[in-house]
């Protein structure tokens, strides 16, 4: 599909003002102009869904606006391996599944293989069809049928428990770090400093702090080629990474623009990879409290980066390359050793879940060394 923004006409606006009007953003009528009224809508419609709010329609804000026209019962669901099934059909019926105590994996509006496993167990034990097809008789069944539980968010205590049965050790555990854009795709690229090159410089030294400390640290791509989010999110998944962080650096049309900040998954529908937040805010504390570049705090994003892995996931945008002061900071080595060991021991706080824990900005490498060690004996 073509990017639409304001000012464009034709039967594709057409379709995305019916979208618009169909969730109750934008009134109905048979326009075909993309007007302000329909920046606004899609700008409101981003923020909501955890998109970028630009109040233009590329592929990523049509993909989630045709999903958002879609309830549970409007189409069959199943799993399609060549073109998966999404929409807020999905998600509902996700939700539903795990309500019922069926472990239908994070609801992310995307229909898999865990949420065709959920189903077919559900199918089984209610005497239906067993076809992991969700059709009129399933959708009844759902809808007849109390929940065991409301509240307590399940995939939030799962995602908590993995954590906490993995122990507070990094020995053993692995993440995948992943240096965002790299080959043709430089990133920001200001004075001289490329994006590619400053966050692959910053995930090796990274690397090596990780794998002394026991863990097993792998990258996602090498120095001179860039693989696409579904690409990096794969290689983690076949990895069965525990985490994975996804290294960048931002730009502005504003010179004042700076700061860091760090994204984990949330679909704006009370659905949020629980542990991927946990890890962005201790990332956020340490990073902005070792290195004094502004907290941008933490945001929930449907980003392919952060939806398709299964693991918790993290993207972080470490300072802005437009910013003359940012610019100095990460072209200087020595503060790359800083932010390097910021996350590392943010990672450590994670599985600590605040046992022998330290204040913020006052924990070392040595000290995470030494706590390894000390486990070991």
């Amino acid at each position: 599909m073509r990017v639409l923004r304001r000012g464009d006409v034709g039967d594709d606006v057409a379709e995305i003002r019916s979208m618009l009007a169909s969730i109750g953003l934008l009134r109905p009528d048979a326009g075909n102009l993309f007007d302000h009224e329909v920046e606004r809508a899609v700008r409101g419609f981003q923020q909501r869904r955890g998109l970028l709010i630009d109040g233009v329609v590329g592929s990523a804000t049509y993909h989630v606006l045709r999903g958002a026209t879609f309830h549970l019962g409007s189409r069959p669901l199943a799993y399609l391996i060549s073109a998966p099934v999404h929409g807020d059909d999905v998600f509902a019926l996700q939700d539903r599944l795990t309500e019922l105590g069926y472990d239908a994996g994070r609801p992310d509006g995307v229909f898999g293989p865990k949420t065709e496993q959920a189903l077919r167990s559900f199918q089984r034990d209610y005497g239906l069809v067993i076809d992991g097809i969700c059709g009129p008789a399933t959708v009844r069944a759902l809808r007849q049928l109390s929940p065991r539980a409301r509240g307590g968010r399940p995939v939030l205590l799962r995602e908590q428990e993995q954590v906490r049965q993995s122990g507070p050790r990094l020995r053993g555990k692995r993440i995948v770090i992943d240096p965002g854009h790299g080959g043709a795709d430089p990133g920001v690229e200001i004075a001289g400093l490329r994006e590619a090159d400053v966050v692959w410089d910053l995930a090796r030294r990274l690397e090596g702090r990780m794998k002394a400390t026991g863990m097993e640290a792998l990258i996602s791509r090498g120095p001179d080629n860039g693989p696409a989010e579904s690409e990096r999110a794969a290689f983690a998944n076949n990895a069965g990474a525990d985490l994975f962080l996804s290294l960048h650096c931002d730009r502005n049309s504003s010179p004042h623009a700076q700061g860091v900040a760090s994204f984990h998954f949330g679909n704006g529908l009370g659905t949020t990879s629980t542990v991927g937040e946990l890890l962005a805010g201790y990332l956020q504390r340490e990073v902005a409290a070792r290195t004094g570049l502004l907290d941008c705090r933490t945001h929930a994003k449907t980003w392919d980066i952060l939806r398709l892995t299964r693991c918790p996931a993290v993207r972080m945008e470490i300072g802005y390359l437009s910013n003359p002061g940012d610019r100095a900071k990460l072209s200087d080595p020595a503060f790359r050793d800083i932010v390097a060991e910021g996350i590392l021991i943010a990672v450590k706080r994670l599985y600590l879940l605040g046992e022998g824990d330290q204040p913020t900005g006052t924990f070392t490498f040595a000290d995470v060394l030494a706590h390894e060690l000390a486990k070991a004996e």
